[in-house]
């Protein structure tokens, strides 16, 4: 599980990461919404924690702009600002959750632990191995081969690499790409997809004579067998 700490604190930053990683999940710390959203754009996240005021846009922007792009993981405030309207605020423009400092780690983390296990309840899990000349992926368990050779793969490779194996053989446009691994609207000016493409082809076409993940110039990528 990895979770996104948006904290200009860098006290109660490290605080809070030190003590979810001691905990099993995966930390990617922000100081501001400006790159948080970056951030976003890059990794997958399974939960975030916002402060509401931080330097520039502050928490509750963030959060507003995350959800008018489509980002439905859940989402708790952490904040000084503690009144009945300040929380009623910051639930309704889409926060899951709101915890008031000074707070107690064990009780954001009781939080923390209660959004994610309600979020996971919400998704039906089927557990299935896709597999396409020799190229295999276990759903379930997030593994990933080419043929006897295991895969080390990113959370959006891993996703894209299902995305793919469940429309093999069909070009799959960078638009169609973008609103199924990131969750919303195609940016045209932006090359995460070539980027993440390229290190997807990398991996499971590395060393071997049969390439599976081919370009399709002006129009998108294919996973099939040879050219």
């Amino acid at each position: 599980m990895n979770i996104l700490v948006v904290e200009d604190d860098s006290v109660i930053s490290t605080f809070v990461s030190e003590g979810l990683k001691e905990h099993g999940y995966g930390v990617a710390q922000c100081q501001s919404a400006e790159e948080a959203l970056d951030e976003v754009v890059v990794e997958p996240f399974d939960l975030a924690i916002v402060d509401i005021m931080l330097p520039g846009m502050n928490g509750l922007d963030l959060v507003k702009n995350l959800r008018g792009q489509g980002v439905t993981f859940p989402i708790l405030f952490l904040s000084a600002r503690k009144t009945v309207e300040d929380k009623v605020s910051g639930l309704r423009i889409g926060g899951d959750d709101y915890l008031t400092k000074p707070f107690s780690f064990n009780e954001l983390l009781a939080r923390v632990e209660v959004l994610l296990r309600r979020n996971q309840s919400t998704q039906s899990v089927v557990s299935e191995k896709l597999s396409f000349h020799g190229l295999s992926f276990d759903s379930s368990r997030k593994l990933a081969w080419r043929g006897d050779r295991k895969l080390s793969l990113q959370p959006r490779e891993m996703v894209l690499l299902e995305f793919l194996l469940r429309n093999r053989e069909r070009v799959i446009s960078r638009t169609q790409i973008m609103e199924h691994v990131w969750d919303y609207q195609f940016d045209p000016q932006t090359n995460v997809v070539d980027v993440l493409v390229c290190r997807l082809r990398s991996k499971i076409d590395k060393d071997e004579s049969t390439k599976l993940l081919h370009t399709i110039r002006g129009m998108g990528y294919v996973l099939r067998a040879g050219e």
